[in-house]
């Protein structure tokens, strides 16, 4: 089963010192924070820019032109799975009666969402291996780390996140 969850954020992790996509489901029952690397997060907020630039030129951008041109629509982006902290992502595109599936990094399924305002699916598995706490490989403070990272992000007021609201 899959949960439809939407990016409620992105902030800098005080602890690991890393940026970090925050998304959460409608209830505001779920979130899950997806750690990016600094190159991932410099593409994520130059979408966010030009966005905004876009907008009001009025000019898309490359993809955007050849997806209408190829009559082709961005159906669903889908966080598959987690092992060993990396996602697995995927956007299915449909159009012309035969849809098909890209498998992308999750930077790129987090853009694409952002860019054509698309819910993120995410499979119910991944929320749980996101939750949960590993005591017996010797990583309890960095778990703990996360845990109270995870709490925080669940009380996280949207204002205190920056100049870009989602």
């Amino acid at each position: 089963m899959y949960h439809e969850m939407t990016i409620y954020g992105f902030t800098l992790d005080a602890i690991a010192r890393m940026p970090v996509i925050i998304l959460k489901d409608a209830a505001g029952k779920n979130s899950l924070p997806i750690w990016i690397n600094t190159q991932e997060s410099v593409s994520l907020a130059g979408e966010l820019v030009s966005r905004d630039i876009s907008f009001q030129s009025g000019r898309g951008d490359l993809l955007t032109a050849l997806l209408q041109r190829l009559k082709l629509t961005i159906c669903t982006v889908t966080i598959e799975s987690l092992q060993d902290g990396i996602f697995t992502a995927s956007v299915r595109f449909g159009g012309k009666g035969k849809d098909f599936t890209v498998d992308v990094h999750i930077s790129e399924a987090m853009i694409t969402a952002l860019k054509y305002k698309l819910p993120v699916m995410v499979h119910e598995e991944v929320i749980k291996q996101a939750s949960m706490l590993d005591l017996n490989e010797g990583n309890f403070s960095r778990e703990t780390d996360a845990r109270r990272f995870v709490d925080f992000l669940e009380n996280l007021d949207p204002a205190a996140l920056g100049k870009y609201p989602m």
